[in-house]
């Protein structure tokens, strides 16, 4: 239960999370500040540096990654990046392909390729995909994998 000192803050927060949930249904729509400042009953101003404050990232810079981690996911299905490209809701592909770089770090048929190249590799080969430390500790090191160490020396919580 919220106290009725944290109430105000616990109010600011939700309104801000609803406009945020807004954000990730209607990521594809043509929306802008001034609507998803309306979800939460605030001014475009003043929303703009409540969500900041919160996320770490501007309204329409949130957008634009939760549009990329939706087209990697498209990407990775097999889609086309022009087909993406429209169903993540970018106008042109040149847009889509430069937002998509800046996010993901590459091209999305660059990205396409390397999923397919992984998933191919993970279906051939799915031992060479496994941890080392994770091979070692529950297989033994006979079967260990000194292809593919951990990152993290720390014991691993997998279990």
């Amino acid at each position: 239960m919220v106290s009725e000192d944290e109430y105000p803050r616990a109010y600011i927060y939700r309104q801000v999370v609803r406009a945020k949930l807004y954000i990730d249904a209607h990521f594809a729509e043509d929306i802008d500040l001034a609507v998803i400042a309306g979800e939460a009953f605030y001014s475009r101003h003043h929303f703009l540096r409540l969500f900041k404050s919160m996320y770490g990232a501007t309204p329409q810079q949130y957008r634009r990654r939760v549009r990329i981690e939706r087209a990697k996911a498209l990407l990775g299905e097999g889609l086309s990046a022009a087909e993406v490209c429209c169903e993540v809701g970018f106008e042109s592909m040149s847009a889509f392909s430069a937002s998509f770089k800046a996010v993901a770090g590459s091209r999305p048929s660059t990205y396409s390729r390397e999923v397919r190249l992984r998933h191919r590799s993970e279906n051939e080969k799915p031992l060479t995909h496994v941890p080392g430390c994770f091979s070692t500790k529950y297989a033994g090191p006979e079967n260990s994998n000194p292809q593919h160490p951990c990152e993290d020396e720390s014991e691993p919580n997998l279990l």
